[in-house]
């Protein structure tokens, strides 16, 4: 950028760009706390506002978060790379591997939060899933914790017909997880769509999630078809958006 393009933008942004090219030259490692909103207001003769602004651009993008009563540091979380295809894979699943193992590597993700229950389908899913709203559907409800940084929760609609007295009703749904079931319930996935937003979220998501200050979540919303087009599960999931990077690879 010129000088003088650089001159337009404002004060908070291009206190936020000094950082952050601090941050990636490694003048700054992870785990390092930054110059805090005096130190930024000193140094840049700026106010306040302007150097919470700054600090508040870093932790949006993740780079950042703010520890209460401490400051704010530089983030140490190395970010997990969801391979949006490899992972749905028949080969992954088919043979009784977690679809999560294709994305932590050599790294351990914990489902820390299980919550298997029967309830009626909300009008959103009953559509997707070729169900009138308020039939019985099996709602499976995790949240997914990564190097003790909870990354992801997701909530699972089955149709209660097609699953009930199987491993989907259960709290560890075996070897190869609700795919494999499904299989053996004579219902294999062949297809999947995924439809991604981005917003803000909602202040049980932040809690449950452990976000710091203005870091938006992704939505994905995952829905499991069986042969003949036939939907069987609608997979609704948050992500904490600094903890990810989604990657698609397929052929031309």
């Amino acid at each position: 950028m010129s000088t003088e393009g650089a001159k337009r933008q404002p004060k908070y942004q291009r206190i936020a760009d000094e950082l952050r090219d601090a941050i990636q030259s490694g003048q700054y490692q992870p785990g390092d706390r930054l110059p805090g909103e005096n130190d930024l207001m000193a140094s840049h003769g700026v106010a306040r506002m302007t150097a919470r602004q700054a600090l508040g651009v870093l932790q949006s993008e993740g780079i950042a978060e703010s520890r209460k009563g401490a400051g704010v540091f530089v983030r140490s979380f190395r970010p997990l790379r969801r391979q949006g295809i490899k992972r749905l894979a028949q080969s992954q699943w088919g043979e009784g591997r977690s679809i999560w193992a294709v994305d932590t590597e050599d790294r351990t993700l914990v489902v820390d939060q299980v919550s298997v229950t029967e309830q009626g389908a909300p009008e959103r899913v009953a559509r997707v899933l070729g169900v009138e709203q308020g039939d019985p559907v099996c709602v499976r409800s995790r949240r997914f914790v990564l190097d003790d940084k909870p990354v992801l929760i997701a909530t699972s609609y089955l149709p209660a017909s097609l699953v009930a007295g199987s491993a989907i009703t259960q709290e560890d749904t075996g070897p190869g997880g609700i795919y494999a079931r499904l299989a053996e319930l004579g219902s294999k996935p062949v297809h999947f769509r995924e439809e991604i937003r981005s917003r803000m979220p909602s202040t049980d998501e932040a809690e449950q999630l452990k976000l710091s200050t203005g870091t938006p979540v992704m939505l994905i919303c995952r829905t499991a078809f069986a042969d003949e087009g036939r939907a069987v599960e609608v997979n609704e999931m948050t992500l904490d958006s600094a903890s990810y990077i989604l990657e698609y690879a397929f052929d031309a």
